[in-house]
This record gives structure tokens, C-alpha cells and sequence, in this order.
């Protein structure tokens, strides 16, 4: 008897959650900005390069010493 009750308040505790849950009206969404990609970009990517240059030089260092 009791798991009758309690499955009987869950459901109807269920179905009075899904009129409540409605967080937004359904809709499409607003168009983003647009960013510009300028200088951060290119600043970013030098010093990627920057670093990979680096990282073979030691390697390559590692690599003459070991020999």
C-alpha cells in the first residue's frame, strides 16, 4: 500500500513540475556580435612560434651533448 502512495505522489509530483519548469518561451535566439580578429591574433600565433622555435633548440642542444 505504501509503494502505491508513493508512486502515485510521484507521479503527480512530476506532472505539477512540468508546468513550472518552463523557463523560457521557446524562440530563436538574437544574432551575436561580430569581434574583430585583429593584432591578439597575430600576437598569439608569433609567439606559438616563438615557443616552438625554442623547444627545438633545446632539443637539439639535448641531442649534441648526448653524443
Amino acid at each position: 500500500m505504501k509503494t502505491l502512495i508513493y508512486i502515485s505522489l510521484a507521479i503527480a509530483f512530476t506532472l505539477l513540475l512540468t508546468t513550472i519548469l518552463m523557463a523560457q518561451p521557446p524562440g530563436l535566439p538574437a544574432t551575436p556580435d561580430q569581434a574583430p580578429i585583429d593584432g591578439g591574433l597575430s600576437l598569439l600565433a608569433a609567439a606559438g612560434g616563438g615557443y616552438a622555435l625554442k623547444k627545438l633548440r633545446d632539443r637539439k642542444k639535448a641531442d649534441e651533448q648526448q653524443l
